[in-house]
């Protein structure tokens, strides 16, 4: 009992981890970064693009920061970046939630371990769900910026890296999934209890001396030789 509570406080831990990865990669803007190579060398200033914001550090001193003006100002794969992180941010809180409802050491659904676990269950999946919602995004902007930096045709300037956030939305969906499984670990089918009952015998025989003596049970009567009159 001891052990399957401590698995399930350690499944909600890592998911709730997950849950704060996911709000913090939303808002950070070092989705995609300044690329140093060739003649593009910025030795006092590096740029950073994001979902929400572009920022320019010069000297790792100073930091502007300016929020887009227009979703048209970005590109395909960070305008679906903006959508689906929001829904995982929103799937991982629901998630959450519930599956504080499930734990075994709360009281919300009663004692019955039948319905904590589906109620696990169903935060687990939440969680699954939202570690591939995370994991859309990230993949596809870290797919854009590796495409684009090895493509001859595209200009120098315009080349990005991989940002903090990209690696920390990785390290994010892991958690989420990983602790969605954990929980949906704790859903069980019940098993079928059996009963039997043993028929009452109401012969019983026995042998004595070769030979077979019966034994019936015979129901008194119970009415007087007065009522037949």
């Amino acid at each position: 009992m001891v052990e399957k509570g401590a698995m399930q406080i350690a499944g909600l831990v890592i998911a709730l981890i997950g849950l704060v990865g996911v709000c913090a990669v939303t808002g950070m803007p070092q989705w995609r970064v300044t690329a140093f190579i060739e003649n593009n060398i910025i030795v006092f200033e590096n740029q950073w693009e994001g979902l929400w914001m572009n920022c320019i550090r010069q000297a790792n001193i100073r930091m502007q920061c300016k929020v887009y003006d227009s979703l048209l100002a970005l590109t395909p794969d960070l305008q679906a970046g903006r959508a689906l992180m929001c829904i995982a941010v929103c799937l991982s809180f629901v998630a959450l939630m519930i599956a504080i409802i499930g734990m075994r050491c709360t009281q919300c659904s009663g004692d019955n371990e039948r319905t904590k676990g589906i109620i696990l269950l169903l935060a687990g999946i939440i969680f699954i769900v939202a570690g591939i919602v995370v994991l859309i995004p990230v993949s596809w902007t870290a797919n854009n910026i590796i495409r684009d930096f090895y493509n001859p045709l595209v200009n120098v300037a315009q080349k990005r890296e991989l940002g903090e956030a990209i690696y920390i939305g990785w390290t994010t969906a892991l958690c989420l999934i990983a602790g969605g499984i954990i929980l949906c670990c704790f859903c069980r089918p019940r098993e079928k209890q059996y009963s039997y009952t043993v028929p009452s015998k109401s012969v019983a025989s026995a042998p004595v001396g070769g030979g077979i003596i019966r034994k019936t049970s015979k129901t008194s009567s119970l009415y007087s030789k007065s009522q037949y009159v």
